[in-house]
């Protein structure tokens, strides 16, 4: 079991803390001085009172005004000192946490995203770590004022007279119990409200980011009725956690009205009794209520300190993921990447689910085609996840070059293949800088011209009033499926990379724009390519097709070798462009 110091050690906010501990130091610092400032006004008023208005010595009276004015001065300074070197070291941390977190995220795997969605991360990204900075700047400064706080004041009136000064103790013992029972009551609504935020973000950016879908199946009314009712429920978590404050809150409140009443009347018995002076009563009455607002804000910053531990927590969560696709110690890089892969006895299932591929087996030398083609479900898009590490085999091995990919740094292994992904994902950015993409520093403007000639993009991007500095919305907004679709193989051609591997990726081209991307793919010689496609156009000129079915290899040959076969490629033939001709079999 991970021990506490352990623990301390490990949290990343608390690496963070650890890192500003002197700027945390000055502003404890310039807190202390501020208190003890805050501590001189009533001794000073206790003179005015017993030196200068009993006594009638009104030389003193001048330096008496002149340190109050000073101690308001220094008070001034100090706390300015205090709040800003906290919003400082606070922003700071909270910065490089947000930072870390989005790096971690970007290092998990596949599956982390898989049964996480979109709207929880950006709960924690954004929500979460606000909350945590408030925690760690203006809450925890009051905190620490508060202690402070009362501990001086507790000292001040003790000397003064150590009887009346069990009233307000005895009154902040009960209030710190009355804090401690609220925060435990508002710990679970707190963890609530954090889950239900988190699911609300999740319906607002789905219904946003499908938009035309929920548009062309008019299903706005449902849309709009699921987002209600996560919104109801949010609400009525933050109507509970407003009713358990409200509930004990005015407790604070009322034990903060009655102590100067106590104070006066007590005060005025050992006034009589000759125990105390005017300016002593003065000066204590004057404490007593300067204790009335920690006890106020105590329930305050209890309240919102128990929401950031509650985000503390969720982000924890995260952390606490550990991405199992990692580079290997050991792990070198090839001096160079020719393109020779080879699947060996491959399978691959995910957790709790059947087995997605079975014994996938394949060769594609440097400069070859690999056709799969294979019905939805069949586990082509698995093969490419496999290759690029997306997920790691269950069982086989896949090779580059003669090495195990497991052996290879997961960047160059990356960074080594081009991939054009069947669901096309646009930047709003500029094409030109969409084209770029992955390798901005060394893809020039003559690469973009080329690589959008070859992807048949340029007909249309030229005719653009902007051309290829033209911004396109937000996934591609306003650009047509085919166009997408090209812009998106331009980007792979631009790359110039050993390995190509397209998904689908002309499934929005007419036949004639497919037909000349596929003529430009087959002039890349010295070019690796995996395509993976539905029609049978894609794939025809592969030097090898394979066909499967249920993660198995059903069928593999070329294209004549396949319509020979009469198999599942043959079916998908005829469905596509009808019985083939006798000299096509034969």
């Amino acid at each position: 079991m991970q021990k506490r110091g352990d623990y301390l050690k490990n949290n990343t906010l608390f690496k963070h803390l650890r890192k500003h501990i002197g700027g945390y130091c000055v502003a404890l610092f310039a807190l202390l001085v501020s208190v003890f400032l805050s501590m001189l006004s009533p001794q000073i008023t206790m003179h005015i009172v017993d030196d200068v208005i009993t006594a009638g010595n009104k030389e003193l009276l001048p330096k008496l005004l002149l340190a109050i004015l000073l101690v308001g001065g220094g008070r001034m300074l100090f706390q300015y000192i205090k709040e800003f070197t906290f919003d400082r070291m606070s922003v700071n941390v909270s910065s490089n946490l947000r930072r870390d977190l989005f790096t971690h995220i970007q290092s998990l795997d596949t599956s982390f995203f898989d049964k996480t969605n979109t709207g929880e991360i950006m709960a924690r990204l954004k929500d979460d770590i606000d909350k945590i900075w408030n925690a760690v700047s203006f809450i925890s400064m009051l905190l620490l004022e508060v202690f402070v706080h009362t501990v001086m004041i507790i000292y001040c009136m003790f000397r003064l007279n150590p009887i009346i000064t069990i009233v307000p103790v005895l009154a902040m013992i009960f209030c710190a119990f009355l804090a401690l029972y609220m925060e435990k009551k508002l710990d679970k609504v707190y963890e609530d409200i954090s889950e239900e935020n988190a699911v609300l973000n999740t319906t607002c950016e789905e219904n946003i980011a499908g938009v035309r879908t929920v548009k062309a199946f008019a299903k706005e009314k449902y849309e709009i009725k699921k987002f209600l009712e996560h919104n109801e429920k949010y609400c009525e978590l933050n109507i509970t956690q407003s009713r358990i404050f409200v509930k004990y809150y005015p407790y604070f409140s009322f034990i903060g009205r009655i102590i100067p009443l106590i104070v006066v009347f007590l005060g005025g018995y050992f006034y009589i009794k000759g125990q105390m002076t005017l300016g002593e009563i003065t000066a204590f009455i004057s404490y007593a209520s300067n204790i009335v607002w920690p006890m106020e804000m105590l329930g305050w910053l209890t309240n919102d300190f128990s929401s950031a531990v509650a985000s503390v927590k969720k982000i924890n969560k995260i952390f606490d993921e550990i991405p199992t696709i990692t580079d290997k110690d050991d792990c070198h890089a090839l001096d160079h990447v020719e393109g020779n892969i080879v699947f060996d006895n491959v399978s691959f299932h995910k957790e709790d689910m059947h087995n997605i591929l079975s014994g996938i087996s394949f060769t594609v030398p440097k400069g070859q085609t690999l056709g799969i083609m294979g019905a939805t479900g069949a586990g082509k898009s698995s093969i490419i996840s496999l290759l690029t590490r997306l997920y790691d085999a269950t069982d086989g091995t896949i090779t580059l070059d003669g090495v195990d990919i497991k052996d290879i740094p997961l960047k160059q292994l990356r960074g080594n293949i081009s991939l054009v992904m069947q669901d096309v994902f646009l930047f709003s950015d500029t094409i030109s800088e969409n084209i770029k993409m992955g390798n901005r520093q060394n893809i020039t403007a003559k690469h973009i011209r080329k690589a959008s000639q070859r992807a048949g993009a340029s007909e249309f991007i030229e005719k653009m009033e902007n051309g290829y500095e033209t911004v396109i919305g937000e996934r591609g907004v306003g650009l047509s499926g085919g166009q997408k679709q090209r812009i998106s193989i331009a980007r792979a051609l631009a790359k110039n990379l050993p390995i190509l591997i397209m998904d689908d990726s002309t499934s929005a081209l007419d036949m004639e724009t497919e037909k000349e991307i596929q003529k430009e793919l087959h002039n890349l010689k010295d070019m690796t390519k995996l395509i993976i496609a539905h029609r049978i156009s894609s794939v025809k000129n592969a030097d090898e097709i394979i066909v499967l079915d249920e993660g198995k290899v059903a069928e593999r040959g070329t294209h004549d070798e396949l319509l020979k076969k009469k198999g599942l490629y043959y079916e998908t033939y005829v469905s596509q462009y009808g019985e083939p001709s006798l000299q096509e079999v034969i």
